[in-house]
This record gives C-alpha cells, sequence and structure tokens, in this order.
C-alpha cells in the first residue's frame, strides 16, 4: 500500500522550510518521543500556527522533546492500516473540522485507543473522539457528525444551542479522573472556538460502554472525555493549546507529551531487550 509521508514539524527556525518530509514510517530516536499531528494543517487554524511554539516550549521549559509529524486526516486511514501510526509515541488529532475524511480522524482514534497510545483530541478531535467510541464500541453504527452529515437522522455530534466560538468558560474536572490529573486542579477557566458538541440522548450508551465523561461546564454540559485503564486517553471540547501565547504549555498538553516520553521510554527499553536476547539466542541455536 502506497501511502504519503508523514509531515514534520519541529522547533520554528527562520531557515526551516515550511512543509519538509519525512519517511512515513518516523525512525526512531532513542530517547525522544515521536507525535503524530492528525488534521489538515492550515495556517488559517489558529491552533495549527501554535503547534511549533508549544514545541519550542516543551523542550524549553519542560525538558520535554518531541519529534512531531503531521498527517492529513486523508492519509490517516492509509498511515493507520500500515502500522504508522501504531509507531508513535503519542496522536494528538487537532480541530479544524470538517476534516478533510472523517473516515482518515477515526482511524487514528482508533489506532491510539486500541493500541494503548497516549492521545488527545481537541476540539474536532473531541467530538470525533466520541463518534469512533459511538460506532465501534457501542454499536451505534447509524450515528453522525451533523457537520459532516446536515442532514443525518441520528446525530451524536450536533450544533451547540449557543455556539462556544470565541469563548471562554468554566470546566470542573471529576475527582480522581484523568482531566483533573492533567489540569492539576478540579476548576479551570478554558478557551473555545466549536458550535457543535455531543447530543445528550447517547452520552448513556457511551458510559455504559465505559467512555467517562469527566469534565463539565458550570451548566453540566460535557467538555472532556476519557478512557479508564488506557495509558492515557483524553479529549477536550476545549482547546487548550490556544492558552496564553504558547510559550506556556497548557498542563494537558505537558500531560500528553510525558505521557510520550514514558512510551518512548518503555519502546526503547523493549528495543534494548530484544537486542540484548538476540545473541543469547544465537548462542544457543549454535
Amino acid at each position: 500500500m502506497t501511502t504519503a509521508p508523514a509531515t514534520p514539524t519541529g522547533p520554528a527556525t527562520p531557515t526551516a522550510p515550511a512543509t519538509p518530509t519525512a519517511p512515513a514510517g518516523p525512525a526512531a530516536r532513542p530517547g525522544v518521543a515521536r507525535i503524530a499531528l492528525v488534521g489538515d494543517r492550515s495556517p488559517h487554524v489558529k491552533s495549527h500556527t501554535r503547534i511549533p511554539l508549544l514545541l519550542d516550549a516543551l523542550a524549553a521549559r519542560d525538558g520535554l522533546v518531541l519529534d512531531a509529524y503531521w498527517i492529513p486526516t486523508a492519509d490517516a486511514a492509509a498511515e493507520a492500516a500500515s502500522g504508522t501510526l501504531a509507531r508513535f509515541d503519542a496522536v494528538w488529532v487537532l480541530p479544524g473540522s470538517p476534516y478533510a475524511s472523517e473516515a482518515g480522524a477515526l482511524a487514528a482514534i482508533r489506532v491510539a485507543r486500541e493500541e494503548g497510545i497516549p492521545f488527545l483530541g481537541t476540539c474536532g478531535g473531541f467530538q470525533h473522539t466520541l463518534l469512533e467510541y459511538a460506532r465501534s464500541v457501542c454499536g451505534l453504527a447509524g450515528v453522525a457528525h451533523a457537520e459532516n452529515d446536515p442532514g443525518a437522522a441520528d446525530p451524536l455530534i450536533a450544533p451547540l444551542a449557543c455556539s462556544l466560538v470565541g469563548h471562554e468558560g468554566v470546566v470542573r474536572a471529576e475527582p480522581g479522573s484523568l482531566a483533573e490529573a492533567a489540569l492539576g486542579a478540579e476548576r479551570s477557566t478554558e478557551r473555545y472556538h466549536c458550535a457543535y458538541g455531543p447530543a445528550p440522548r447517547h452520552l448513556p450508551a457511551l458510559t455504559a460502554h465505559g467512555l467517562r465523561l469527566s469534565g463539565h461546564d458550570e451548566d453540566g454540559q460535557v467538555r472532556v472525555a476519557e478512557l479508564p485503564g488506557h495509558p492515557f486517553f483524553l479529549a477536550t471540547l476545549f482547546q487548550p493549546e490556544l492558552q496564553g501565547d504558547g510559550s506556556r504549555p497548557h498542563p494537558i498538553i505537558r500531560a500528553l507529551a510525558a505521557a510520550a516520553a514514558r512510551h518512548a521510554t518503555r519502546r526503547d527499553g523493549g528495543v534494548t531487550a530484544r537486542l540484548a536476547a538476540t545473541p543469547a539466542a544465537s548462542r544457543s541455536a549454535g
């Protein structure tokens, strides 16, 4: 199967090309976590333009160095099928919906969920996380995203009664949740840029099948979802990447980067163990 190469990004430099390319299977650098940024990269989407700043800040302030690769949603299904996505240490499905490929976004989310890869979905990534879970885990094959399918008979993601574009609001995380641990507090003020959210009628099915809706606004509307038992699986309707000016990464982004670093350490440890075992096995065979 031929797949388009993932596009790396990293600390911004004046001489760096705008869209350098790299092999579809990112080469592992010992001790450096690799993150797949799934979305349709655009200079007009503020959260996308924040990524280089956040990568710089994570490295400089927190010592968390990430090799980041952009994967367009149109390529994500093929990258998932080829096993490329499963070789990353984290997957972040970014805002920017409607995506060029709903199927690609869903495929990326499913790989992270099933393979235990640290995952973050923000704004459109949150919406599609619920959609993937409803279809793949809850068996709700007919549910839809109204932005992608305005005439859908059974939307799981529907227009919000009040748009959250440009809105700031309080989010309360449930005690003992991953959301609370990542935020470092039960209460925070977050920024939004969305007009779609989950329809309440299907939320009981999601929770009955194991998804935890762990953050709500002051009106009780769902704003955060997570998956208990997964190393790190978090989705937020708000956009933590928009906090401040990008020089101080939001606690959730730092938590994702730390989870990616732990995943990379386990990966490197597994490779070392296999290499150490190879000579012994060869001697036994000889």
